[in-house]
């Protein structure tokens, strides 16, 4: 494993404690333990501060909570606070609805570089598979399991097969290599030195739920950092709910002004850290 330094694992999260407890519970079973973690909290209620300070009494310094006022979606800001004051050298980022598997935090630390981002996927999963996930199938680690998903209808394609799993390990790896997905920042498993985040001024904060964190990949492109696929080697377990804050139409304009900055060769946003 290449030695990146100090490592936070930054979880965005808003009115989800449920999930946000199944997650917390997974990253206590990683293979690479020595990593800090920052819950980015979008303005959620009572509910969740109260799980947070339960876990706070468990896991000591090791966990940090940033809250902002609930005025509307504004996930890329909690972020931005997130990442402005952080003091590890890479970060790690995952979506609060999002379980990773435990050699999650291992396989983005094994494929880090300076001038590199990591991308994954997820394997998504129905609202009944999601409200059947529980705590101890977490810690067992059974619900990240072949037959599990297999009998919760999880693995109905080949890419969800493949990342499950399911098939030989280099079958993985050489999707990995292959695919013709393209290499864009995904949320809620990705992953690149802070210093990257910091150069490009960090998420652009006029974007609204929906596709509002692929512009950052392709200014971390533009800038010369470069992606690369864990999407088959890392998945995480995506976890069904409720979104009344989802706007279709905003996140065909999210997709519009992304494509717009990769063919502008945009580097910066004049929306993000430095602004806070």
């Amino acid at each position: 494993m290449r030695t990146v330094g100090s490592v936070e694992v930054v979880v965005s999260t808003y009115n989800h404690p449920r999930a946000l407890d199944l997650l917390l519970h997974a990253l206590l079973r990683q293979s690479q333990p020595d990593f800090r973690i920052c819950i980015a909290d979008d303005g959620s209620g009572p509910q969740t501060a109260e799980l947070i300070a339960a876990w706070q009494q468990r896991l000591g310094p090791r966990l940090r909570h940033i809250w902002q006022a609930d005025r509307g979606f504004r996930k890329n800001r909690i972020l931005n606070k997130a990442i402005a004051s952080s003091t590890a050298d890479y970060l790690v980022f995952l979506d609060g609805d999002c379980l990773p598997s435990e050699h999650f935090v291992a396989r983005h630390l094994a494929l880090a570089r300076p001038r590199r981002f990591c991308t994954g996927g997820v394997i998504r999963l129905t609202l009944a598979a999601s409200e059947a996930v529980q705590a101890p199938g977490v810690d067992s680690g059974e619900v990240f399991t072949p037959s599990w998903l297999t009998s919760h209808d999880a693995l109905r394609s080949t890419s969800a097969r493949l990342k499950a799993g399911l098939y030989p390990p280099w079958a993985s790896l050489l999707a990995e290599r292959l695919t013709t997905v393209r290499r864009t920042w995904n949320g809620g498993n990705s992953s690149t030195a802070r210093i990257n985040l910091i150069r490009v001024n960090g998420f652009d904060e006029n974007f609204g739920y929906g596709a509002e964190d692929i512009e950052l990949g392709f200014r971390l492109n533009n800038a010369g950092v470069r992606g690369v696929h864990l999407r088959y080697t890392a998945p995480v377990l995506h976890l069904e709910h409720q979104r009344d804050y989802a706007h279709p139409d905003e996140r065909v304009r999210n997709k519009q002004a992304a494509r717009q900055a990769l063919r502008q060769g945009k580097t910066t946003t004049a929306h993000g850290i430095v602004e806070l």
